[in-house]
């Protein structure tokens, strides 16, 4: 419960921000929710054309595959995160290097101010489910041991929501 309060928090104050930053996603200012726990992931199941439904894991967090540009990566849904969120070792594993000085966004977190690298990726897979050309951001694996399945990717979809335990994302 300790480690849940500051991330609660900060899910809190990115949800007012979101609005305004998701549109700004090609500019310099996005900000990100960290996570501190790494995933034990279930593959996502298709619960129809285009209809994918993830169970709450036992750690309380929303895990899934994904693969982007079709490389397979274990993500936390993170409805608080504005755009998807990958740690620099993810980053690397899919060809993504980018230089220190590309690391120019001021991210606030639950664990301060982070240095991110902003990036685009062509596609973005969970399940089913493909959106293309999406937001993201990249941090220090030091700052985020997870990577995060943020709004940049949620928003794009026709809708997402929790019930009965269990989140459904449809295309």
């Amino acid at each position: 419960m300790r480690s849940f309060l500051p991330f609660a928090i900060l899910a809190c104050l990115l949800a007012g921000l979101a609005p305004r930053l998701v549109g700004q996603v090609s500019g310099r200012h996005l900000p990100v929710a960290a996570a501190t726990e790494a995933p034990l992931v279930a593959p996502a199941v298709a619960a129809g054309p285009r209809t994918v439904v993830i169970t709450r894991a036992a750690n309380g967090n929303f895990d899934v595959e994904g693969s982007i540009d079709g490389r397979r990566l274990d993500f936390i849904v993170d409805t608080g995160a504005s755009v998807v969120t990958l740690n620099s070792d993810a980053a690397a594993r899919l060809g993504l290097h980018p230089a220190e000085r590309d690391y120019t966004l001021a991210l606030n977190t639950a664990n301060g101010v982070v240095r991110g690298a902003a990036v685009r990726l062509d596609m973005v897979e969970v399940g089913d489910i493909m959106v293309r050309d999406v937001a993201a951001v990249i941090v220090p694996v030091a700052a985020l041991r997870s990577n995060l399945l943020g709004l940049s990717f949620l928003s794009r979809l026709h809708h997402f929501d929790y019930r009965d335990g269990k989140l459904r994302l449809e295309e």
